[in-house]
């Protein structure tokens, strides 16, 4: 399954206009919950820009305390990761850069983890929203409006289907919401089942 999960503000961007998205810090227990969701991961697509961020977790042993940052920086260092970059011509870590299309790479990726693959980074998760490759959707919404910026969502011409399939709170200010996409027989079923 091809799962992508991200901090949002109230009005679904993850950054602000000017690529700021520290409204997005977990506490503690909400940064447990993320450490055990990439713990159960198989692999990784992400763009260049949330790579760059995500290689302080490979880096800096700092962020390797408390015990919940050990255990992330772990799960993160030893995830397959693939890159998909026009700049880069290295990357380093458990990591390669995509020599394919994101469908191929996403197919890819899929028939080799060892369990669901998490694609992030906006404008590679825009292009597989837009390809509907993507199974989950997973939003962790805080409690604050951005107005403009970098959208969760992409523009598209056409609906998504979605069903909620779980939620949860994190110190009473955040809400997880989880959506899996519904397919052809996925909705057939739902609407069989309201009636």
């Amino acid at each position: 399954m091809l799962i992508y999960s991200m901090g949002v503000s109230a009005d679904g961007f993850i950054a602000d206009d000017e690529g700021a998205f520290d409204f997005t810090a977990p506490g503690d227990e909400q940064f447990r919950f993320q450490a055990g969701q990439v713990a159960r991961l198989g692999g990784y697509l992400l763009g260049r820009r949330l790579y760059e961020t995500m290689r302080v977790w490979d880096t800096d042993p700092s962020l390797r305390a408390p015990r919940s940052g050990v255990a992330f920086a772990e799960s993160w260092s030893a995830l397959p990761k693939v890159v998909f970059s026009r700049t880069l011509t290295q990357v380093e870590g458990n990591a390669r850069l995509a020599t394919g299309s994101v469908e191929e790479e996403v197919t890819a990726a899929l028939a080799s983890a060892d369990g669901d693959v998490s694609i992030g980074g906006a404008d590679l998760a825009a292009e597989a929203i837009r390809l509907d490759l993507v199974d989950e959707y997973r939003l962790f919404r805080y409690p604050v409006v951005i107005g403009r910026g970098t959208r969760y969502w992409p523009d598209l011409d056409h609906r998504l289907p979605l069903a909620l399939v779980g939620t949860r709170t994190f110190g009473g200010r955040v809400v997880y919401e989880e959506y899996r996409r519904l397919r052809y027989a996925d909705s057939d079923q739902a609407r069989s089942s309201d009636g």
